[in-house]
This record gives C-alpha cells, sequence and structure tokens, in this order.
C-alpha cells in the first residue's frame, strides 16, 4: 500500500482537496492517502516545508509526499520553475520548484534532484498542476516506474530567505515561526542554540519587548499551573512558549494573551559566569 502524503494551502472550503484525493485514488486504487494540512497560507512555502520538516520522518520510508502550495509552473521568461521531485532521506517530495525545496532542505546539497521539463509539452497540466501534474509524477513513482526515465537530473534548487536566531556572546535573538491551534508560540531558535551556552546557565527569555519573561524550561506543559506561562522544546527541538490549557474561549492561547505574530521577537539573555548579572541590563 503506497502511502502519499498531502500538503497544500487550497482549505478545505472548497473542492480542491477532493479532486487530488479522488485523482490519486483513480490512478492508485490502493493509496493510503494522509493530510499534513491544508490551511498553510497561501504561497506561505516555508510554512509549508515547517509542517513537513516537523513530521516527515514519522512516516514509513518509500511514502510520496505531494506539496501543493504555489504550485502553478512558471514556464517561460528568466524566472522559471517546474515540477520537481526529490529523493531525500528515503521520501519522495513533489513539488513546483518555487523555495520550497531550499526551506526544506536548508543549504543541504542534494544529488537526488529531478526536473520534469515535459510539462511543457503538456498544457493539460498547467492548471491545478498538484491534480493534473504531480498526481501522475507521483503514480509513476508509486508503479516503480524510474525517475531518471521521465525526469532531467538537476542540481540546483530555488532558495528562500529563511531567519535564523541571532547569536552573540551572551544572547539569543529569534522570531516566532510558527502558531499552532491552540496558540503556542513555536519559534526558530532550537535546543542546539541553548546547548551553545552550556546545560546549567541561566538565562531568561524575554518577549513582547521585555514586558514579559520565563528563566526556566519545562519538560511538559502540565509543570505549570492552568494557565501559567510555559516554556520548552517540543517534540521538533523548537523552542515554544505557551499558556497551559490557555487555549479555551476565556483566555485564549499565548497569541492573543500576549498579541504575539509570526515574526514577533523572542530574545534570550544568558548570564554565564563571571558575565555581567544586573538584572536591569536584561531590560
Amino acid at each position: 500500500m503506497q502511502i502519499i502524503t498531502l500538503t497544500t494551502d487550497t482549505g478545505l472550503q472548497d473542492y480542491y482537496v477532493a479532486a487530488i484525493k479522488g485523482e490519486i485514488l483513480k490512478e492508485i486504487p490502493n493509496a493510503n492517502i494522509i493530510d499534513i494540512s491544508h490551511t498553510i497560507k497561501p504561497f506561505d512555502i516555508a510554512g509549508a516545508a515547517f509542517q513537513i520538516l516537523c513530521c516527515y520522518k514519522d512516516f514509513p520510508l518509500g511514502t510520496i509526499h505531494i506539496i501543493g502550495v504555489d504550485s502553478e509552473p512558471i514556464l517561460n521568461g528568466e524566472n522559471q520553475s517546474f515540477p520537481t521531485i526529490l529523493n531525500f532521506n528515503g521520501h519522495i517530495f513533489i513539488c513546483n520548484d518555487n523555495g520550497f525545496f531550499g526551506s526544506l532542505l536548508e543549504g543541504e546539497i542534494s544529488e537526488s534532484l529531478y526536473k520534469y521539463s515535459d510539462i511543457k509539452k503538456n498544457e493539460e497540466m498547467w492548471q491545478f498542476t498538484t491534480k493534473n501534474c504531480f498526481v501522475p509524477l507521483a503514480t509513476k513513482i508509486a508503479m516503480n516506474i524510474p525517475i531518471e526515465s521521465f525526469t532531467e537530473k538537476v542540481f540546483t534548487y530555488k532558495k528562500v530567505f529563511i531567519q535564523k536566531p541571532i547569536i552573540d556572546q551572551f544572547t539569543i535573538q529569534g522570531i516566532v515561526i510558527h502558531i499552532d491551534s491552540f496558540g503556542n508560540l513555536i519559534t526558530n531558535i532550537s535546543r542546539s542554540d541553548f546547548n551553545r551556552f552550556g546545560d546549567k546557565t541561566p538565562f531568561t527569555i524575554r518577549f513582547v519587548k521585555g514586558q514579559y519573561f520565563i528563566d526556566k524550561i519545562s519538560k511538559t506543559y502540565n509543570a505549570v499551573q492552568n494557565g501559567e506561562l510555559v516554556a520548552l522544546f517540543n517534540s521538533t527541538d523548537h523552542l515554544e512558549i505557551a499558556l497551559n490549557r490557555g487555549a479555551n474561549e476565556s483566555t485564549g492561547g499565548a497569541d492573543r494573551m500576549f498579541g504575539m505574530r509570526i515574526d514577533s521577537v523572542i530574545q534570550v539573555k544568558f548570564e554565564p559566569a563571571g558575565s555581567q548579572v544586573d538584572f536591569n541590563s536584561l531590560l
């Protein structure tokens, strides 16, 4: 049974997802279709890459991931983009070369990247590309047809700007990169960023221009009382700030409580031995 995941920016209001799934089942009747997300912000390829990075390793090797975000190719001019197939870590990713692969690979070089340039000859694939092009490509792969037989190998892909944390002698400055359905704030600061300063170095996490702070990393949300502020490293080792059980009609999550948005600044100030520890320096 072939597992195929779907990630799109189409939303769930219209027929688009149903049409894609219908086409998959028509071509691969025993396919096991898994939805990753269909509520990606329109054309947000970095957001799509983040969602997939967080979960693709949870699927069996050989899974085909179809990414229908900003999927329409650009077939003329200098900024052309084609449907592209990536074989990476035992998984297959099918997407328009619109910067998604740059976000997914995070600068790594892949020798298993293939461009489907024959789309130029198939006008029926130019519209609703996720259904009319990506699904046929997935079908060929599921039938064990060698990718090289219907694509051409390439070694470059488009990149998009991804903001990394700014790290100096005693400070990490990051941003919120995702807000989940609970209103939890997921940042671009990783556990490995923290580990640069040692396991036991005191620190203060500050946000909303320093008005709020946390000086402890918890292992779970329930390590604090209901409604209290908590910081932890989530299952993907990203620093997350939340209100324990705050996602309800009375208070809302951390995003609503603190007026935080995507790209809001999060600062971590460390106090290693011998450094200035005056609390006023954190303000």
